[in-house]
């Protein structure tokens, strides 16, 4: 089958980076569906790894979203059959998605959205699992809690921001101040239903104070490590902070006075570890396939390609690599 790989960790213009290659087809476990990938998109995760670390074999695949169709069946898959719809997020220590099929455990995979084609609903899983996990697993909130409590997001318009802002309107009851620092990443959380919105470029103790509010959560989505002393310093004792980039060196002994609580969400833990909760990913899934269908949630997808090509692909990735966008970019399958 073909692929999109790379070779050698580094730039994306270097040598080696993302290029097509011939590789065997996917050998499925008991548990997994084989997939045809129909649509992906691209996420931080794939620059990253990409950048960093060179990869294990000569093929290098990466992507962790896809949507497609199944198209064979391990021998003790229950949930699924061929010809079913899904959409997923994958698994970091497999295989990746920018391939015509892709191997998956059928425990992480969701029913696709009927609303949306194939390409659109790959926007979703990642950053949906993400925010989920961050406001019912890291801060521990019920469905419908949070009264007189505000949540502080910080990078509202990406990814991850988009799809949190959105389920913490929906599924509690928590105000939510979202940061945006540009025009039209401002109108974009608000167009997520941001009940506020500051600038983290600016002072945002002194804009939450002029808000009169006081977050218990803070979701620290982007340059925690540059707005650490002012989180601290905003969040309400007993908070609870969760973040998902990768801060160099945090000192948390400020943290201590306040009785702060500090979590990582990392959400291919449940995959890489096979957690006895691993189908909390696929019943997640399915939740949000249901409420975009019922309009409850809306698609964050802003960046579509009209192909899947090493020049596209190669587009993506240095527009991931610029912290500029906005929403989710996605992108269809490799031809067959």
């Amino acid at each position: 089958m073909k692929a999109i790989g790379y070779k050698y960790a580094g730039p994306v213009d270097g040598n080696g980076a993302l290029q097509m290659i011939d590789m065997q087809s996917p050998k499925i476990g008991p548990h997994d569906l084989l997939v045809a990938v129909k649509g992906i998109s691209v996420n931080p995760v794939d620059v990253k790894l990409r950048a960093a670390r060179a990869p294990e074999d000569v093929s290098g695949v990466l992507g962790f979203d896809a949507a497609g169709t199944v198209v064979e069946v391990g021998s003790e898959v229950s949930r699924y059959a061929v010809g079913d719809d899904v959409f997923y997020a994958g698994d970091v220590t497999r295989a990746g998605t920018n391939s015509e099929l892709h191997a998956v455990d059928e425990r992480i995979v969701g029913k696709k959205p009927a609303k949306l084609d194939f390409v659109e609903s790959a926007g979703l899983p990642l950053t949906s699992i993400t925010a989920w996990e961050m406001l019912f697993d890291s801060f521990r909130l019920s469905e419908n809690a949070g009264e007189g409590q505000s949540l502080l997001v910080i990078g509202g318009a990406g990814g991850v921001g988009s799809i949190l802002i959105q389920l913490a309107k929906t599924l509690t009851k928590l105000t939510v101040i979202a940061t945006a620092s540009r025009s039209e990443t401002e109108t974009w959380v608000r167009k997520m239903g941001a009940d506020h919105v500051i600038d983290h470029r600016g002072d945002m103790v002194a804009q939450l104070k002029a808000l009169d509010l006081t977050p218990t959560y803070v979701a620290a989505l982007t340059a925690t490590d540059q707005h650490w002393p002012a989180i601290v310093e905003l969040i309400a004792p007993r908070g609870h902070i969760a973040l998902i980039d990768d801060p160099g060196n945090l000192d948390i002994g400020p943290a201590k006075p306040k009785a702060l609580t500090i979590s990582w969400e990392f959400m291919f833990t449940r995959s890489m570890f096979e957690t006895v909760d691993i189908t909390v990913q696929r019943d997640l899934l399915n939740r949000v396939s249901d409420m975009i269908d019922a309009g409850t949630l809306q698609s964050t997808v802003t960046e579509r390609a009209d192909a899947l090509t090493v020049e596209t692909l190669t587009q993506a990735h240095k527009l991931q690599e610029s912290g500029r966008v906005i929403g989710k970019q996605v992108l269809p399958g490799l031809p067959s």
